[in-house]
């Protein structure tokens, strides 16, 4: 019964604090929780570890420098666990077979879409939009976004999320052996990796 009076407390406590503290949104979407630094982290691995973007993380400490044991904020995540999943299990059917970067890009192609006024605003909207009555997403229509992803397509999400804002701006790939699309062709060309082309 202590146990549990003490853990309605905390949380009471908590939830005071949380009001209190994060009583904006710019306010709130800048302080998350805190991490202890561990010797040998540097800012992109606490990112890609999180994540959550470089440039927020910086931004949020001030600083250039990480030294080990400094307590530092990570800020809240742009997106849910179950939208990283989402990503991920995209990335490994569309990715599969492909360098680890074609993976990151292929991710970042979500990102940019969801960024983009051209293209629905949420992680799910992109991945399962339709237009002239195909799917964007050829893994969606044949039933592979339900396949759960591998580790390097989980990893490849984090990098992507962490590069946010530091990319050529690719809203598309395809595959130019396997693509029937002549209007694919004529967008211009950001970066070649693997068997994919990617373009804006």
């Amino acid at each position: 019964m202590k146990k549990l009076k003490k853990l309605v407390i905390a949380t009471a406590m908590m939830l005071s604090v949380s009001a209190f503290t994060f009583n904006t949104k710019s306010e709130a979407a800048v302080a998350g929780t805190t991490h202890k630094v561990q010797y040998g982290q540097t800012y992109w691995k606490i990112a890609t570890g999180f994540g959550v973007p470089l440039n927020s993380l910086m931004a949020v400490n001030n600083s250039k420098y990480l030294y080990a044991g400094d307590n530092i904020v990570i800020p809240y995540a742009l997106f849910t666990p179950a939208e990283k999943d989402l990503m991920a299990r995209l990335v490994h059917a569309e990715a599969i077979g492909e360098p680890y970067s074609g993976k990151v890009a292929v991710a970042t192609v979500i990102l940019n879409r969801v960024k983009s006024p051209d293209f629905p605003n949420t992680v799910r909207e992109v991945i399962y939009q339709i237009s002239n009555g195909h799917y964007a997403f050829t893994p969606v229509q044949n039933g592979q976004i339900n396949q759960p992803a591998d580790a390097a397509s989980k990893r490849a999400v984090n990098e992507a999320i962490a590069l946010m804002g530091k990319g050529n701006g690719s809203l598309f790939f395809y595959n130019p052996k396997t693509s029937t699309s002549s209007w694919i062709f004529s967008r211009p060309v950001t970066v070649r990796i693997g068997n994919h082309v990617f373009a804006k």
